[in-house]
């Protein structure tokens, strides 16, 4: 890493923003690539939120990745906003325009679909439902990725029912069929599903395991997680157990980084072993 006065800046803003892993997968590509630039923490507060988002054009900043809770506050801040990200209702990248306005993104949807495609490349849209747990912000990109990669039905388990009906109206496609179903049902709605997505906190490091009966679901069916502390969840150690082929979290944390980093950096990047290795040591001992 090389700092000039000609430095490119970027990085992410969050409060807090000590946990994110943002900064060693971005500085890895900024060191692999020889790059003059940096990607920094931002610790944002909530109130502050739009005045740090309209000093980055003065700073000198290429843009900023946003984490937990700014994702839905800055639609409303920036000048532009992607439509995908409007429809999914969050945000997590911003890049500078050359004519200083901020433009919108929610890069999820590439995280979760590359991450998906080189983990599980066997995997097809046809291979039955797709099962997500959860309502959130995450899931709400899943569901956008897998609308976009055709998937034809999708079964929404989550314990709000409110929450499920704003993500299936919000997200609504001719071609894919979104069903809600209660937290009750999330073992028996597993019949005939081609994959099953966690997108709770469920099995993160100091949050309870998610509770849930794999045999419903068919062997040969790929399990995913969001989380990624640990890398291996409680559900992807029970998946893998009985034979399904799983895919982990950091993946889509990896991949995710890419539109912005090429945008802010102006160098294309690949996720790469190393890559993967240098990020998973900043996670022994994360809680």
């Amino acid at each position: 890493m090389r700092i000039t006065g000609r430095t490119r800046l970027a990085g992410i803003m969050g409060w807090p923003v000590t946990h994110s892993r943002s900064p060693a997968l971005h500085n890895f590509w900024i060191d692999e690539h020889g790059i003059d630039g940096v990607y920094v923490p931002l610790p944002v507060p909530p109130e502050h939120l739009a005045q740090a988002l309209r000093a980055l054009p003065a700073l000198g900043f290429r843009g900023c990745n946003l984490t937990l809770p700014h994702k839905q506050a800055a639609l409303a801040i920036v000048d532009r906003v992607d439509p995908l990200a409007r429809r999914i209702g969050a945000m997590n990248t911003v890049v500078v325009a050359v004519d200083g306005s901020l433009e919108g993104s929610n890069t999820d949807v590439f995280g979760f679909r590359e991450n998906l495609r080189e983990r599980a490349p066997d995997w097809k849209a046809s291979a039955g439902p797709a099962i997500i747990l959860g309502a959130g912000g995450a899931a709400r990109a899943i569901v956008a990725a897998l609308i976009e990669m055709k998937v034809e039905e999708i079964r929404i388990v989550n314990r709000t029912r409110a929450r499920v009906e704003r993500v299936a109206d919000d997200l609504a496609s001719p071609t894919t069929r979104i069903t809600i179903h209660p937290w009750s049902e999330r073992d028996t709605v597993q019949r005939e599903a081609g994959i099953l997505v966690n997108t709770t906190s469920l099995g993160m490091t100091g949050e309870p395991a998610l509770d849930i009966d794999l045999s419903q679901l068919p062997p040969s069916a790929v399990v995913a997680d969001i989380v990624y502390v640990p890398l291996e969840t409680p559900l992807l150690a029970a998946a893998r157990q009985r034979g399904h082929l799983t895919v982990d979290g950091l993946g889509m944390l990896l991949h995710q980084g890419r539109p912005g980093f090429q945008a802010w950096f102006g160098s294309p990047v690949r996720v790469t072993r190393e890559q993967r290795a240098a990020v998973l040591t900043t996670l022994t001992g994360a809680r």
